[in-house]
């Protein structure tokens, strides 16, 4: 993807400046990552592309409901967002990239939802599951609020909690049903917003 000059200084500025908080070594822990970004189908798709990733899961997350499922979870009533999990190679991806990944798979401004989809279980957050992931995800809000939107983000950053997986339906939707994932993103505007907001 092609970014805009002033978008490749804010990609570039947010990785020199992640990298300078320093590389502790990683703990097993830092092997997994849970962000919310909406449809949980595009957030995978997003990931399944980086190469050090093992596994992703969607899922749902960040509620009260012990039994979670789609129709509950969509209705708006558990507290969840969907969500995906992703298991990764910290000797072959860091966590860093990993963030840089969401952020540009998001709207982050977006407080009802993202693109087409609205509703509490579409808004945006990064479950931390160490201090460190913690640690990062908020400098990197803070650079991205600070010098591209210049006003407070809508994505939460919060405290990892228990994560469920999705009904087998909306495991990787985008790689087993090609043609439908490609039709529900071009109906959503998904590319046409995301290239207004990061650039080509």
């Amino acid at each position: 993807m092609k970014h805009s000059p002033r978008t490749s200084r804010l990609v570039t500025g947010l990785a020199l400046l992640l990298a300078g908080l320093g590389a502790p070594a990683y703990a097993a822990a830092d092997a997994v990552a849970t962000f919310a970004g909406g449809c949980f189908w595009s957030l995978e798709a997003a990931f399944d592309k980086l190469p050090g990733v093992l596994e992703t899961t969607t899922g749902y997350t960040g509620g009260h409901d012990e039994a979670p499922t789609y129709e509950r979870v969509t209705a708006g009533n558990t507290g969840h967002r969907e969500a995906v999990q992703v298991r990764y190679d910290p000797d072959k991806l860091d966590y860093e990239t990993l963030l840089i990944a969401y952020w540009h798979s998001i709207n982050p401004i977006d407080r009802q939802g993202q693109f087409c989809d609205v509703g509490p279980s579409y808004t945006t957050a990064i479950y931390a599951h160490t201090p460190r992931q913690r640690r990062l995800a908020e400098e990197s809000r803070t650079v991205l609020a600070q010098l591209k939107f210049r006003r407070d983000l809508a994505t939460e950053i919060q405290d990892a909690t228990r994560f469920y997986p999705a009904e087998a339906v909306h495991q990787d939707f985008a790689r087993q049903r090609p043609e439908a994932y490609a039709r529900y993103r071009r109906q959503c505007g998904t590319d046409a917003t995301l290239s207004a907001i990061w650039g080509r």
